[in-house]
């Protein structure tokens, strides 16, 4: 086995969520290994919020669309558009943006390893070791390190490992396929615009989430999430490219993985580890967001690691979590409950994307979503909504009769 030099801290998975916590740890000085084993690529819309663009200085070079609109589509088949407004929300394409990230984190100073993650050793005096694999060549590697930041997503390797309870984290399954968009006519005949994103909440496409067709400029990702085991995603996605007639269009790639929809109650190891982004479940329920919480969970681990390298104290490594948990966790909890009541039925659903029509809806959602905070001014719209909610929860009328 292979012995090199000794780092700070050994970042485990080069996600959106390792990458970030790489780039600031070396951007603070540290002495960083990223170990990413390269060649996977998740599924995943891709839709990131201004706020993220803004706090992560993503050029503009990365995004390959703007979407300047959602359009939700209950199991009636009734269209909701919801206009962003002023806005956009960039799309990226996930195997570009990724290792945009990671060539970040290295021309910042992160020395960058390509292997599979094996496991985690301590000598007798407490120091560790990230064993891994090395992708070309097969030779097993070791890295001594000071610190550990798992990243290396859902069903963790490094979550299993060192954190009780973390085997157990539910996810969602999600599936897409990759297609090449639709050209004029065609486009048209589907009703594809290359600045819409469409979330289908009809339970023929997904019993618990939703389905989605979304641009990416020159391609599109058409995909589901559910977390029925006995569900079959690449059906569903085959009927919802038959749906909408975009089961014509060349598929480029098909990719699956589960995605967590629950924060892990501890982050830390309470000695020199801490797990982020989809190893940590820091993807949001009912949108199945997951890329600004991803990086931001991994400044939370980068400042906490960085804490706990200045002081030597492992109690430093729970502000991790708390930090996150402060700025997002009613978010999270909110979502969960929309995501627990709306999704249950098609007669919710129906009545979910109802609401949706509503402006003070539409608003709220949006700024919420721009800007990753809850929305706390216009006290009288929030009250509007929630009796918008009450009479549909209750089948008493519409939602045009409260307003």
């Amino acid at each position: 086995m292979t012995h090199m030099r000794e780092y700070d801290v050994v970042v485990i998975g080069g996600g959106p969520s390792g990458a970030t916590a790489a780039d600031d740890l070396a951007r603070a000085g540290r002495s960083v290994a990223l170990l990413d084993k390269a060649g996977r690529i998740k599924p995943c819309g891709g839709a990131i919020p201004p706020r993220l663009i803004r706090d992560f200085d993503i050029p503009d070079h990365l995004l390959v669309a703007h979407a300047t609109s959602a359009r939700m589509i209950a199991p009636s088949d009734t269209a909701v558009d919801m206009p962003v407004g002023n806005g956009f929300v960039g799309m990226v394409d996930r195997d570009i943006f990724d290792e945009w990230l990671r060539a970040r984190a290295v021309a910042n100073g992160a020395e960058r390893r390509t292997g599979t993650f094996d496991r985690i050793e301590r000598d007798a005096d407490g120091r560790i070791s990230v064993i891994y694999t090395e992708r070309r060549g097969g030779r097993e590697l070791r890295l001594h390190t000071r610190s550990v930041i798992g990243a290396d997503g859902a069903r963790s390797g490094v979550a299993r490992a060192e954190l009780a309870g973390a085997a157990r984290n539910p996810c969602v399954f999600a599936y897409h396929e990759v297609i090449l968009a639709p050209q004029a006519a065609l486009a048209a005949a589907a009703d594809f615009d290359g600045g819409r994103c469409d979330i289908f909440y009809q339970g023929h496409l997904s019993p618990d989430f939703y389905a989605w067709v979304f641009p990416h400029g020159d391609t599109a990702s058409i995909g589901v999430g559910s977390a029925n085991k006995g569900f079959d995603l690449r059906d569903a996605v085959a009927r919802l490219r038959q749906q909408t007639g975009l089961d014509a269009c060349e598929t480029i790639r098909c990719e699956g993985a589960p995605i967590p929809l629950k924060p892990l109650k501890r982050w830390d190891n309470g000695r020199d580890l801490v797990v982020t982004g989809d190893a940590a479940g820091v993807v949001a329920p009912a949108s199945g967001e997951g890329i600004y919480y991803a990086m931001f969970g991994g400044r939370c681990a980068a400042q906490a690691i960085d804490a706990f390298l200045s002081t030597g104290r492992a109690a430093a490594l729970k502000q991790a979590r708390k930090t996150f948990m402060r700025k997002h966790g009613r978010v999270f909890w909110i979502l969960g409950i929309m995501q627990y009541f709306w999704y249950s039925s098609d007669k919710r659903r129906d009545s979910f994307v109802k609401i949706c029509k509503d402006p003070d809806v539409q608003q709220l959602t949006w700024d919420a979503y721009m800007n990753k905070e809850l929305v706390r001014k216009r006290p009288m719209a929030h009250m509007r909504i929630f009796l918008n909610d009450m009479r549909h929860l209750l089948g008493l009328g519409s939602a045009s009769a409260s307003r």
